[in-house]
């Protein structure tokens, strides 16, 4: 009688592992206007549903390159004429500071490159097709600049005032950083 008891205690264990412990998965819903989200592991063996995509659309050998519009509001449009870029030579470590007009160009004095300053947002937001500025208040400033050295271009991106390691331009000898904006 023990035997048969310990053989059906055994059968009850086994059936219990392939059964009983597995967990449902949960569907998660992406709300109007967001990227969905993607599970950052997936079982052994298994493919991600989607494929992975930066959010900020610029490949990142992610997936393909999203295009978003930039979308500057009236409520900033105008209100703000210049910035304030930090330009540390790596090398010596010293950093000069250059007050550039938006949607111009400057070169670099005693370099190669020249940063062609585009639009500013101060409060940076972004949706799965859009970047704008959700206030004119300066909560995340951030300016799209594109960078070339030797006339090619090395860098397009924004450069964000409070979060300057976020997608930072990458260079062997200079470090770009945004620094303040001013209004006009």
């Amino acid at each position: 009688m023990r035997r048969v008891a310990g053989v059906v205690l055994i059968m009850f264990l086994i059936a219990g592992l392939n059964t009983g412990c597995k967990k449902k998965e949960e569907q998660i819903t992406p709300k109007a206007g967001e990227i969905p989200a993607v599970p950052l592991q997936t079982p052994m063996g298994q493919v991600p549903a989607q494929p992975l995509m930066s959010p900020h659309g610029d490949g990142a050998g992610m997936g393909p390159k999203v295009e978003k519009a930039i979308v500057v509001p009236d409520s900033v449009k105008g209100k703000w004429s210049k910035v304030i870029l930090a330009v540390e030579d790596k090398g010596s470590g010293k950093t000069d500071e250059y007050t550039v007009n938006l949607k111009s160009e400057f070169k670099i004095p005693g370099s190669d490159l020249k940063i062609a300053v585009r639009e500013f947002l101060p409060d940076f937001k972004m949706t799965e097709d859009t970047i704008t500025s959700g206030s004119n208040e300066l909560i995340n400033p951030a300016v799209r600049v594109e960078i070339f050295e030797k006339d090619k271009s090395v860098f397009k991106g924004w450069l964000y005032e409070k979060f300057p390691s976020i997608h930072p331009f990458n260079h062997p000898k200079y470090a770009i950083m945004l620094k303040k904006s001013i209004k006009s």
